[in-house]
């Protein structure tokens, strides 16, 4: 129990760190730090630790306090992972990590513009198409160091290499809700008309 508080504070001290260091020159170093800090990010980590919770997964945890305590950090050290080595190698690389919806019509083409958008991206510098390698070595990245803390049946590559697709999964599945959700068009409010008499 000890290692796995060490090493979960290490990891997220080390999260915190990044954030705070003076990298302003970084293209992504706000938008990392909200994705990984901000209430969004608390609020999905006590919502896949609640998850867990129901399922005992893992079953070594148990269904107490407990139990959820360690699935919430759990589930927090790996999102600071994650997010840490995919900001970083996407700066790095001049990864563009936005979605940008298909401009194309008709649900075929729009559904496999959304899965293809999980691993492929534009080079911020030259828009030309290019590997997602930030998503990606996140996503198998997080996946592998979770084991660190994670019961010891689960010490193993192929459950690190598990973890990592299970969250590309994620990532495709976001994208296609992002492709089809209804756009949020924001109108000017036009003065209300006042009558003179």
């Amino acid at each position: 129990m000890r290692a796995i508080t060490a090493a979960i504070v290490t990891l997220v001290t080390w999260g915190s760190a990044l954030a705070t260091t003076n990298t302003s020159g970084h293209p992504y170093r706000k938008q990392y730090i909200h994705e990984t800090f901000g209430k969004k990010a608390y609020v999905g980590t006590a919502g896949r630790a609640a998850f867990g919770q129901a399922l005992n997964r893992p079953h070594e945890w148990g269904r107490g306090p407990g139990g959820f305590g360690k699935r919430l950090a759990s589930g927090f050290a790996t999102h600071v992972v994650k997010n840490s080595i995919e900001y970083g190698v996407a700066g790095i690389r001049h990864e563009d990590l936005h979605y940008h919806r298909s401009a194309q019509r008709g649900f075929g083409p729009r559904l496999r513009h959304a899965l293809v958008s999980t691993v492929v991206t534009r080079k911020t510098t030259t828009g030309r198409r290019t590997v997602a390698s930030g998503k990606i070595s996140g996503a198998m990245g997080s996946g592998l160091v979770s084991r660190m803390w994670q019961p010891a049946r689960l010490h193993t590559v192929s459950s690190g290499l598990a973890t990592g697709g299970i969250t590309l999964g994620a990532e495709a599945g976001m994208n296609v809700a992002r492709e089809f959700w209804p756009h949020k068009r924001h109108s000017a409010r036009r003065p209300v008309a006042t009558r003179h008499s």
